[in-house]
């Protein structure tokens, strides 16, 4: 059997694009399990949601907003730190750039190893990587909870934290009067989970529980379509906790019975495939999630960083 290609190297085909009017001056741009970016029309200015990987990709996003509004940027709201949602900021000439203060720390820490990681297993999504001027840093972190003032009649965006999921620091956005949630990675609608940097019991448990509790009617996930209704809003939360529940079940069996990694991974294979097999960067995520959760369950805190040689290791040894 030919070795598959590394993570999503291979794909190179560009994905439809689709802007939708979530609410009135609520946008979310999907493309076929791309990242997902959005934004939230204030008074007189806007909040965007996520900053693409290059801003050369950023602008494209851009130019499709401003078919709908001219409203300059006055806050980029940053998810969490991945290098697929942050190293477009320099596009978007915002006043204010939010995050999550583990965030912050988090680029600190290991931004430029990420940033070398990401472009290896997606250059697809890194349209003119020379055009990123270098990391990206909040100029505005918190931690638990921000509310910004939309102004007129619009109400209010909440940025919250809901605990250790898909990162340390992921936030979501929550639009109280018209009931719509920017969920970042911690929500996937139809899409895979990237579990790499992930602390799988929390996020399984009381962090998506958090998530539920605010019952939105629309959600915007990181990847996949826009959920609409409270339905399909469970039904986005509930794959996501499944997901993760297969996986802590899975690779729990192997590892309590003292098996290796790679019987970890072909466990886990077998068990999601079936129903996830065919969503957007399964194959590419699965080696990835497999090992950080392995590490989690061997007393291993913190995720291990992630280099672009580290992810060939890995990859080599479960896809092979």
């Amino acid at each position: 059997m030919p070795a598959k290609p590394f993570a999503s190297s291979a794909d190179v085909e560009v994905k439809q694009e689709s802007l939708e009017v979530v609410a009135d001056g609520v946008y979310a741009l999907t493309a076929e399990g791309d990242p997902n970016v959005g934004a939230v029309e204030g008074e007189d200015f806007l909040v965007c949601f996520e900053a693409r990987a290059t801003p050369v990709a950023a602008r494209d996003w851009l130019g499709r907003l401003r078919e709908h509004t001219g409203k300059p940027v006055r806050y980029l709201v940053l998810s969490h730190y991945h290098a697929v949602r942050v190293l477009g900021a320099s596009a978007f000439d915002a006043d204010v750039i939010v995050a999550h203060e583990n965030t912050r720390a988090l680029i600190a820490e290991r931004g430029e190893q990420d940033w070398a990681s990401e472009l290896g297993r997606m250059p697809r999504l890194f349209k003119e990587p020379g055009s990123v001027p270098g990391l990206t840093w909040p100029t505005l972190t918190f931690a638990d909870r921000l509310v910004i003032d939309l102004g007129g009649q619009r109400g209010e965006l909440v940025l919250q934290y809901c605990g250790r999921g898909h990162t340390e620091g992921d936030i979501v956005a929550w639009l109280p009067r018209q009931r719509v949630l920017f969920a970042g990675d911690l929500v996937e609608a139809q899409a895979a989970l990237y579990t790499g940097d992930a602390f799988h019991r929390e996020w399984a448990t009381a962090t998506l529980d958090r998530v539920a509790a605010l019952e939105a009617e629309a959600l915007v996930g990181g990847r996949g379509a826009v959920a609409h209704g409270r339905e399909a809003v469970s039904a986005a939360i509930d794959q996501t906790r499944h997901f993760l529940q297969v996986m802590l079940s899975e690779v729990g069996l192997v590892h309590r019975a003292g098996g290796s990694l790679k019987d970890a991974f072909q466990a886990a294979h077998a068990a999601l495939e079936p129903r996830y097999g065919r969503w957007p960067i399964f194959e590419h995520c699965l080696p990835f999630n497999v090992s950080r959760l392995w590490d989690e369950l061997s007393g291993i805190e913190r995720p291990v960083i992630w280099t672009a040689e580290r992810d060939r290791e890995v990859w080599n040894a479960l896809q092979s």
